[in-house]
């Protein structure tokens, strides 16, 4: 029996990750949140102002028996655009950049070694912008923020934003879903 493990990724609005990765078997519990910034305990609306320095992120509660690292990685590189530099469709801003918080050296090295694979197999039709950063103090965001698309389907940008992606992640891992 293998103990859970923690990711943290940043890929543009942290609704999109969070509806993605609950539906994902082996993720356990995925939190909206707020990383790598200045301030302590920020909010919503600090994190938006584009001022407080930190991303809009998921962390994800897995079990490594059931899915591994490498398989969140490669589903948070399918349903978000890596290479365009703080920005996801018309979220644009800092906090919405493309990033991966490792936790440990194994975390580092593996995604270390898939973002290079991707450059070298030209995945993608411009370079990545994904940064590769160590962990820092993460802060779950607000309640009304935590499973917003289970919660919300109906809403605007989850109809339109959130939903492609679900549907990508659906059609290209089927497989996986719980």
């Amino acid at each position: 029996m293998s103990d859970k493990q923690i990711a943290t990724l940043a890929g543009g609005c942290f609704w999109c990750l969070e509806a993605v990765y609950e539906q994902m078997r082996g993720v356990e519990k995925v939190v909206s949140g707020y990383i790598a910034g200045e301030k302590p305990d920020p909010t919503y609306e600090e994190v938006c102002s584009g001022n407080s320095g930190h991303a809009e992120a998921v962390q994800i509660s897995f079990d490594p028996a059931q899915v591994s690292y490498g398989e969140l990685l490669s589903v948070f590189f399918t349903i978000h655009d890596p290479t365009t530099l703080n920005r996801q469709g018309n979220d644009k801003g800092t906090q919405y950049r493309s990033a991966i918080y490792y936790h440990n050296e194994d975390q580092r090295a593996e995604a270390a070694e898939l973002m290079l694979e991707l450059r070298k197999q030209h995945i993608f039709p411009a370079p990545l912008v994904t940064e590769l950063v160590a962990a820092s103090t993460f802060y779950p965001a607000e309640s009304y923020h935590q499973h917003y698309y289970a919660n919300h389907p109906e809403q605007g940008y989850c109809q339109f934003v959130v939903a492609p992606k679900l549907k990508k992640f659906k059609e290209h891992f089927a497989a996986k879903m719980k």
